[in-house]
C-alpha cells in the first residue's frame, strides 16, 4: 500500500493535490508513472485550479473528473472541457504544452490527474488529443466506467502505446466485486472515497494498493456503510528505466536538460497555447546533481 503526500500544483496560484506515484518504493504500475488525486475542493477565487501553460515530453496525460469542469487548451489548438465521466488523454511525445483552468461554473472540483510513460519506440510520438465518455457497466454491486483498455466486456477505443487499463469503479455499501483481469498486468487501486478491502489490505481514501502480475481475478470489497469509489489502473510491467523531472519523462539527464532549455528558449518543440490569460510557467532550476534513470525496485 502506498500513502499519498501533499504537494502544491501549478505555481504561485497553487492548489494542493495528493500524490501517490511515483514513490521511492514504486516508480510505475504498468506504464502509469504519476498519480495525483485532488478534492473535493470548494472552488472560488484563490481556490480555483489555474495551471498556466507548461510543457510535457515522453508521456501521455490522463484527466478524469468526479465533479467540476476544467478548460483545457493545448499547442495542437485543442480547446476542450474536461467533464465528469469523460476521459481526456493528451499525448506529449516529442513535445506539447497546455493549460488547465477550472471554469467559472465549477463550485466543487474533484478528480485525478494521471501520466503514462511512453516506451522508447514511441517517446517522440506526435502531439495528440483524444476524448471518450464510456458507458457505465453493472457487475453485481459495482458500476464500472472503463476509460482505457478493457474490463468486464467494456472496451475503450482510446489509443495507447502499451497495454493499459483505466477504470472508475463505484461499489455499493458492503458490496464485493470480483473482476476478471489480465494476469500479465500489474494493478493499482487508488481509493477516492470509502474503505476498500483488496486482499489482506484495507485501503483508505487517497491510498494506492498494488497487486503484482499473476492474478486472473481481483476481488474488491467496500468495507464501509456508504458507496465507495476507486480508480483501477493496470498494465504490463514497464521494464525501461526512466527519468522524471518536472513535466518531462526521458531516459537520461541530457534528455531533461535539452527539454528544459527548449522550453525556456520558447522553441517550436512545444508550440504555443493560445487563449490563456496570463504568462506561461517557467521551468524550475535543475538540481545540482545528475538525474539518474529509475525503474521499480527489484524486490517489489
Amino acid at each position: 500500500m502506498l500513502s499519498a503526500r501533499e504537494v502544491p500544483l501549478g505555481g504561485p496560484r497553487a492548489m494542493t493535490v495528493r500524490r501517490t506515484l511515483p514513490q521511492r518504493s514504486r516508480t510505475l504500475i504498468g506504464a502509469w508513472c504519476f498519480a495525483d488525486h485532488y478534492g473535493p475542493d470548494a472552488v472560488s477565487g484563490a481556490g480555483a485550479m489555474d495551471v498556466a501553460p507548461h510543457p510535457h515530453t515522453g508521456l501521455q496525460t490522463v484527466s478524469w473528473l468526479f465533479s467540476g469542469e476544467i478548460e483545457h487548451r493545448d499547442s495542437l489548438g485543442t480547446h476542450a472541457l474536461v467533464r465528469p465521466g469523460e476521459l481526456n488523454l493528451m499525448t506529449g511525445g516529442y513535445g506539447i504544452s497546455h493549460s488547465e483552468v477550472s471554469t467559472a461554473a465549477t463550485t466543487v472540483l474533484h478528480g485525478v490527474q494521471l501520466w503514462v510513460a511512453l516506451p522508447e519506440a514511441h517517446r517522440d510520438a506526435a502531439r495528440d488529443f483524444q476524448s471518450h465518455a464510456p458507458d457505465a457497466v453493472r457487475l453485481g454491486g459495482a458500476e464500472l466506467r472503463v476509460f482505457l483498455g478493457s474490463l468486464a466486456g467494456s472496451v475503450s477505443p482510446v489509443r495507447t502505446f502499451t497495454p493499459l487499463l483505466g477504470a472508475e469503479v463505484v461499489l455499493a455499501p458492503g458490496a464485493t466485486v470480483t473482476l476478471p483481469v489480465d494476469p500479465g498486468f500489474e494493478h493499482g487501486v487508488l481509493v477516492d472515497q470509502g474503505r476498500i478491502r483488496m486482499g489482506e489490505a484495507l485501503l483508505n481514501p487517497a491510498e494506492l494498493g498494488f497487486a503484482a502480475t499473476g492474478l486472473d481475478t481481483l476481488a474488491l470489497t467496500n468495507d464501509s456503510e456508504t458507496p465507495a469509489r476507486l480508480i483501477l489502473l493496470g498494465g504490463t510491467p514497464f521494464e525501461e528505466r526512466i527519468v522524471m523531472w518536472w513535466n518531462f519523462v526521458g531516459r537520461g539527464h541530457e534528455d531533461i536538460v535539452r527539454a528544459r532549455e527548449a522550453w525556456q528558449n520558447a522553441s517550436d518543440r512545444f508550440g504555443a497555447v493560445t487563449g490563456y490569460d496570463g504568462d506561461r510557467l517557467p521551468a524550475p532550476a535543475l538540481p545540482n546533481a545528475t538525474l539518474t534513470p529509475r525503474g521499480n525496485p527489484r524486490h517489489s
